[in-house]
This record gives structure tokens, sequence and C-alpha cells, in this order.
């Protein structure tokens, strides 16, 4: 297992432990696993995002922290949020990211992120213009998830 994983599966572990809200010193945790804070950083930003179902807010000075906050589990509330942190624009990595993270927290079945995945990749878009297809993948992303409502 790498640092990343490392430092995402404890984060989740305090999640779960937590009601879905940690409080995270950085270097605190940095310590605990031994790494350096900029690594607990990267895995913030990029595992837990408002598109994985997160929010993230930080406080700074000496008592500060990092405060991660699992966004309600209830299927509806899950895919509103995803619907809604989703901008006009999707590139493939973060749709194959968020896609993912539904099907972890079973508000996907392994069917329906497989045709949303195939729906959105790079090949099925390859016909439409390069600047549109951001555009298209989002649309198309969003109506395919509201559909599973």
């Amino acid at each position: 297992m790498n640092i990343s994983d490392e430092i995402a599966n404890l984060i989740l572990e305090i999640l779960a432990n937590s009601e879905g809200i940690a409080d995270i010193q950085r270097n605190e945790l940095a310590t605990r696993i031994g790494c350096v804070p900029s690594a607990i950083n990267y895995v913030i930003t990029s595992r837990f995002t408002p598109q994985q179902g997160y929010l993230v807010e930080s406080r700074r000075g000496g008592g500060g922290y990092i405060r991660i906050t699992r966004v309600s589990s209830e299927r509806q509330n899950v895919i509103m949020h995803v619907v809604n942190s989703i901008g006009a624009t999707l590139d493939e990595n973060s749709c194959r990211i968020i896609l993912r993270d539904l099907l972890y927290r079973k508000v996907l079945s392994e069917e329906a992120a497989k045709l949303i995945a195939t729906a959105t990749m790079e090949r099925t878009l390859c016909d439409i213009p390069s600047q549109l297809r951001e555009r298209v993948r989002a649309t198309v992303f969003k109506s395919m998830i509201m559909s599973t409502m």
C-alpha cells in the first residue's frame, strides 16, 4: 500500500468513527503516518473533493485544523450533490473518479456505472469537436446519473 492510500484509509477510518466529520491537524497526522505534511494536502485535495461527496474547510493558525465532512449518504442527496458540484464541463478522469466513489458508496450499481463510463469515455465522444467534448460529457453524465434516481 502506498503512502497516499494509507493516508486516505486513515482519514476514511476517522470519518467512519466520527459520524462523517473528521477534524485533522495536518502535522499531527503526518507525524503519525511518517510522511511530510504536503502529502496530507495532496490526498485531501485529490481524494476528498466535492465531486466525491466531501466538504473540506481549513482553519489556519496555532490551533488550525482541516475539517472533512462527508455529505449525507442518502442516495438522492448524494446524487444531487454530485450533479450540483459538476460545472459546465467534466473531464474523463474526473468522471471516472466520481463513478468510483459512487460505486464505493453503493449509490450506483456496477452496471449503471459501466454504462455511464462507456457513454462518457473519450473514445465514445471522439466524433464531437474537442472544444465541446467536456461540455457534452458533463451534460451526458448529469443526465444519466439523474436517471438513476
